[in-house]
């Protein structure tokens, strides 16, 4: 069934949320490209969020080169970006109310006591352990099946508890984790649509189930294929992808445009390429643009 723009654009609010490791690569490229298009299909809004929460892993100066790349291919935000690192007392103040609530729980548990599969067997559910002899902090998931449909990927579900278990929302390391505070930027900034790469499929279900405990609505989501390389391998910066070329920038985005299987554009610059693919976008995924205020 077609979705008109008349009946989404008022709403929709997608986001690309890189994190600042390194310089974006081919790979986080389809990524951006598809959140992008699908938010200008819809005549929405696309939001920059630079998820820097893993403190480790961040590379000085990469935010600003990410966003310096996205630029360079015609990817303009619509509002102010935002850093995780900034918005640390909101996640400590929504982990204060999940503690209030009885939601979530110390754990004592090392990595090398979880089974092979990485699920929680709840060794530390009901032991109410003091908050000093806590080395992580974990939800409790409520019984029951999470299902949900993929834009891309078609009907998913997953039982949780007995596929995940009690999940982290505090690392022993201190730092939040990613379960956690993407669900809380998603909520606060009004996200309805979520559109990333099919590596982050399996964590759909743990936030759904998050989301609803927070009192968040649960945005849509579509998971594009991975580009990988030679060996198989996803291409990412932890396997030491080369940053993507911005000297023939029309060539860059129709390489990711093939990669999520569409024909390549012959067009002049990136301007034009926007204009051509956003339309072809739309009528894939069944989105009429009647109501479509520019072409861009």
């Amino acid at each position: 069934m077609a979705v008109s723009v008349r009946d989404t654009a008022s709403r929709y609010r997608g986001r690309f949320a890189p994190s600042p490791s390194g310089p974006l690569h081919n790979g986080s490229l389809l990524a951006a490209m598809a959140s992008y298009l699908d938010a200008k299909a819809h005549g929405g809004q696309w939001l920059l969020r630079i998820e820097d929460i893993d403190m480790p892993r961040v590379a000085p100066g990469a935010d600003r080169i990410i966003m310096q790349q996205l630029l360079a291919l015609g990817m303009q935000w619509d509002a102010e970006p935002l850093w995780q690192s900034k918005r640390l007392p909101r996640y400590q103040h929504v982990f204060e109310q999940l503690l209030a609530q009885d939601r979530i729980y110390g754990c004592a548990c090392t990595r090398q006591q979880l089974p092979p599969d990485g699920r929680y067997p709840g060794t530390c559910h009901a032991l109410r352990l003091p908050a000093h002899q806590a080395r992580s902090w974990r939800f409790r998931v409520p019984p029951g099946t999470e299902c949900f449909e993929d834009r891309w990927q078609g009907p998913r579900h997953q039982d949780v508890q007995a596929e995940a278990g009690d999940f982290i929302i505090r690392r022993a390391d201190g730092y939040w984790a990613y379960q956690f505070v993407v669900v809380i930027d998603d909520g606060d900034q009004g996200i309805s649509d979520i559109v990333r790469g099919a590596d982050l499929l399996d964590s759909t279900a743990r936030q759904r189930v998050l989301a609803r405990a927070l009192g968040y609505r649960c945005p849509r989501v579509m998971h594009v294929p991975l580009l990988c390389d030679a060996t198989g391998r996803k291409l990412s910066k932890q396997n030491h992808a080369a940053a993507m070329d911005l000297s023939a920038p029309v060539a860059t985005l129709n390489h990711a445009w093939q990669a999520l299987g569409f024909e390549a554009l012959s067009v002049c610059d990136i301007n034009a390429f926007w204009r051509a693919a956003t339309p072809r976008w739309a009528a894939r995924f069944g989105i009429l643009q009647t109501c479509r205020r520019d072409s861009a």
